[in-house]
């Protein structure tokens, strides 16, 4: 049988060198299960781009779809089956195009008499042979796991416990020449004696169910290219990680110490049972060493804070959450949420954590464009995942009054809309969504806008809420609010608008104050009181040390280019300090999404939303930032490993939840310029002609799939040129290298129109009205058919292919090797745009893939550094 081996290996390595697909000819010279395995595996269906584990009898063992609840996960193990075995039915998983392989094979070979050497290039001749058939396809090298003699079984197995860590030392050698990712399963497999630890193995060899779930753990950010350690958004204060792993998946019983925790526990309880995990509530500590999940009342003071605070461990037996209210151990369980990432098992850490500000708040504008109960459920569950806790509501506006009065139902009647018409919330629907947000620890503070933005209230009333009938409609209105619903907040408005009467604004918040609410309003606005927040809109700072402040300068999201909001709001330092106070409460994110909209889930795909609100969740419980309104990278390692978190979290749970953004922090450019262009946008310049050497120009190295050069709120909002001149010319360059001739798609943009505004739509054959252009190895790239070509910007047309993250994206050719892309970005006079259509310049371009209902970083290209 060994000679048999020994002919085979050399026979399909021969056929491996000369790239000779041998299609099963060879499988009657295994065993008759390969034989039938193999012949299987042939006449299934040929699917693409699935996740292939290739091996033995260990990995023939595991349903790794169901594992894994992956259906493009296939298993190709073959039980007896050995390197030459592989190699004898690799095209069938090459044909395939996988993604990726997993592979691990070779203790069959060694039991056989092979030498660790042997068994290591059969190895790489696998790796070879997949990057020449399948080059796209990501291969994946686990090492040869250990063995037990203690069973006495399959003793030509379990004595080879030296050769096993030679072939496993030569795998992870080999892996930079084979372009393979080696991952080390060994150590973590093995007991004190450096043996399989019994835990996970019934016969020194297989596998039982304990070490297939201690291996979806090891190798599931692989499977799912992620961080090794679980992503954690926002990132906890202080996080310290331990080599202990909790088994989840032996987890039945949560332990509450104090039943004032009860609800948090069955919130846990069900978010387990979401994960297939099955735990009982318990009011008593276990002390049979059975895993755990321990909910501890008790305060936790860390540095001068205790609101919001809680601390836990994780080690091999035990999660233990110490918290001093119900908030702060939903909190906890957030963190621990994410922490869940594979349903198996948790890494040991221990986190003490609280927030830098008290407010850390979400505003969504319902007034303009109407937003179901369910939508607006979707983000409240999104706000909760990532700790924030105030959930601001727009009502009412020029366009629709979205709140049912119950003395005025002409305020909601269908002719006084003129969007949604008959859209409203009823009293029974606000007050499920004020319980709803009470129930995931955030405060929803609806806004009725007053006096402005009430041309809804002067449609149903004939009357200006300024007047004296006016006014006391208003105080009606306010009277059933403060009445009907349990808030502690009302945001009043008070912004953009003409004060016709200096009393109104003071009357209204008297009056709102005698009902036991808190007043809020925007700032710059209207003549109001000490006691009032203010809610800052733009520029001026919190001054007043009498005043209490909510930033939401530079927050509006409708306002920013997808890749633009992550950088501009992870830079962000909130009421311009690094943590809140009494009088510095925090932030609120805004989304105004003026323009009309074909369907209510538009507002989500043309806006950043989920984008912006992780890294808003981030920022406003991190504290910190930089001084002033930055939209370019600033520290980019500490944005990089912000970034990775962000893009993990996109993978992992919002797949089917669109979330426009792509990774940028690796996509260099060299800006060249300026070259004066005196108002001539066509004019060329250097860069465009074939003489031209970038190594030998000048240039400023910029980052960042999306580069503004200058912004429309320039000076106070900066882009990446300090002193930006009008009629000029700049051009950006970057050499991205593609491992094959290959079609990729991009992300192309020079201007992104703002849902707020009627900014115009490009003309015809045109990227903007700048005479903007791309290249790519020296070919045009020619800009979309707009759908809607030199039309003038209304507010009532909704946008439909303007914005590169909600158009199709554009297809261009890639060379194998080095690729150029060369950006020309003119600009004429800054003082020619106006409020409609203003001069933001700036281009996106950036290579993406399409993943579930979002588009993410297409990884096949790689970008030069130098």
């Amino acid at each position: 049988m060994k000679r048999i081996i020994v002919l085979v290996l050399l026979t399909v390595s021969g056929y491996a060198f000369g790239q000779i697909k041998p299609e099963g000819k060879y499988d009657q010279s295994f065993p008759t299960f390969y034989q039938q395995r193999s012949s299987l595996f042939r006449v299934l269906p040929e699917t693409k781009n699935d996740i292939i584990f290739q091996g033995n009898s260990i990995t023939n063992g595991s349903e790794w779809g169901e594992l894994f609840s992956d259906q493009t996960i296939k298993n190709r193990g073959i039980s007896g089956d050995v390197t030459a075995g592989v190699l004898n039915r690799l095209d069938e998983v090459t044909s395939r195009k996988p993604s990726k392989i997993f592979l691990l094979i070779g203790v069959n070979d060694l039991a056989a008499g092979r030498a660790p050497d042997s068994v290591a290039k059969n190895i790489f001749l696998i790796a070879d042979r997949i990057h020449r058939e399948s080059p796209d396809t990501r291969l994946y090298v686990q090492s040869i796991l250990p063995v037990n003699n203690t069973f006495n079984k399959f003793p030509s197995h379990v004595n080879k416990e030296e050769q096993i860590k030679q072939v496993d030392l030569l795998l992870e050698k080999g892996a930079a020449d084979h372009q393979y990712t080696f991952i080390n399963l060994y150590p973590s497999f093995t007991n004190a004696q450096q043996q399989l630890d019994t835990a996970f193995t019934n016969d020194g060899l297989h596998e039982k169910g304990r070490g297939y779930m201690l291996w979806k753990h090891l190798i599931y950010p692989y499977v799912y290219d992620l961080q090794a350690r679980p992503s954690i958004v926002p990132l906890p204060r202080s996080i310290n990680w331990t080599n202990d792993l909790f088994p989840l998946y032996r987890c039945h019983y949560i332990v509450v110490t104090d039943t004032m925790f009860r609800s948090v526990a069955v919130g846990l309880q069900q978010l387990m049972l979401q994960k297939g995990l099955i735990a009982k509530i318990s009011d008593h500590v276990l002390n049979n060493g059975e895993p755990q999940i321990i909910l501890e009342r008790q305060n936790v003071l860390t540095h001068g804070v205790n609101e919001e605070a809680y601390q836990f461990q994780v080690n091999s037996n035990r999660v233990s959450i110490v918290a001093g209210t119900r908030h702060d151990c939903f909190n906890a369980v957030q963190t621990l949420a994410q922490l869940m990432r594979d349903n198996s098992v948790i890494d040991g850490v221990a986190i003490t954590d609280y927030p830098a500000f008290n407010w850390r708040g979400y505003m969504v504008d319902v007034g303009r464009n109407f937003e179901s109960v369910d939508m607006l459920k979707q983000q409240i569950e999104v706000m909760a995942r990532y700790k924030l806790n105030v959930f601001h509501l727009h009502l009412t506006e020029d366009i629709a009054w979205r709140l049912q009065i119950k003395q005025y139902p002409q305020l909601t009647q269908a002719d006084n809309m003129e969007r949604n018409k008959g859209a409203f919330y009823t009293v029974d629907e606000l007050k499920d969504l004020i319980k709803f947000c009470k129930e995931r620890y955030i405060t929803l503070i609806p806004e009725i806008d007053m006096p402005g933005h009430s041309a809804a209230f002067r449609r149903a009333f004939h009357c200006d809420m300024q007047s004296d009938s006016g006014m006391l409609i208003v105080k009606n209105i306010l009277k059933e609010v403060c009445d009907e619903y349990n808030i502690p907040y009302l945001n009043i408005g008070g912004d953009e608008v003409k004060i016709t009467n200096k009393n109104f604004l003071p009357a209204v918040i008297q009056f709102v104050h005698e009902q036991g609410k808190q007043t809020i309003a925007w700032s710059p606005g209207g003549n109001l009181d000490t006691a009032t927040i203010r809610q800052l809109w733009v520029k001026d700072g919190p001054v007043d040390p009498r005043i209490s402040y909510i930033d939401s300068r530079n927050l509006y999201i409708n306002h920013m280019d997808p890749l633009e909001s992550v950088i501009s709001i992870f830079n962000r330092k909130i009421n311009d300090c690094d943590s809140g106070s009494v009088k510095k409460l925090g932030g609120i994110l805004c989304l105004w999404p003026d323009r009309n909209v074909i369907k209510q889930e538009d507002i989500l795909t043309m806006n950043p939303v989920y984008p912006a609100m992780l890294t808003f969740a981030e920022r406003s419980w991190r504290g910190g930032g930089t001084d002033g309104w930055h939209t370019g990278i600033i520290d980019s390692a500490t944005f990089s490993a912000f970034e990775n978190r962000l893009i993990d979290q996109q993978k992992q749970y919002f797949a089917d939840t669109p979330f426009p953004y792509i990774k940028q922090s690796g996509i260099k450019w060299k800006l060249y310029g300026p070259y004066a262009n005196k108002g001539v946008l066509t004019t060329k310049f250097a860069p465009e002609k074939k003489s031209f050497r970038p190594g030998k120009q000048k240039y400023l190295p910029v980052t960042g799939g999306t580069i503004i050069l200058r912004h429309f709120w320039y000076p106070e909002v900066r882009g990446v040129l300090t002193k930006p001149a009008d009629s000029t010319t700049y051009y950006a360059v970057a050499n991205v290298w593609s491992n094959r001739d290959t079609s990729a798609l991009m992300w192309i943009g020079f201007y992104n129109i703002s849902r707020s505004v009627p900014t115009s739509t490009p003309e015809l054959n045109t990227w903007d009205n700048r005479s903007s252009e791309i290249w790519i190895n020296g070919e045009l790239i020619p800009p979309p058919h707009w759908a809607h070509a030199g039309e003038k910007g209304n507010i009532e047309s909704p946008l439909m292919d303007e914005g590169y993250e909600y158009r199709v994206p554009t297809a261009v050719h890639m060379h194998q090797g080095w690729n150029q892309l060369l950006i020309k970005l003119p600009v004429g006079s800054f003082r020619s745009g106006n409020w409609e259509n203003p001069v933001k310049w700036m281009f996106t371009a950036v290579f993406v893939k399409p993943s579930g209902q979002n588009f993410i970083s297409d990884d096949q290209f790689t970008y030069s550094t130098n």
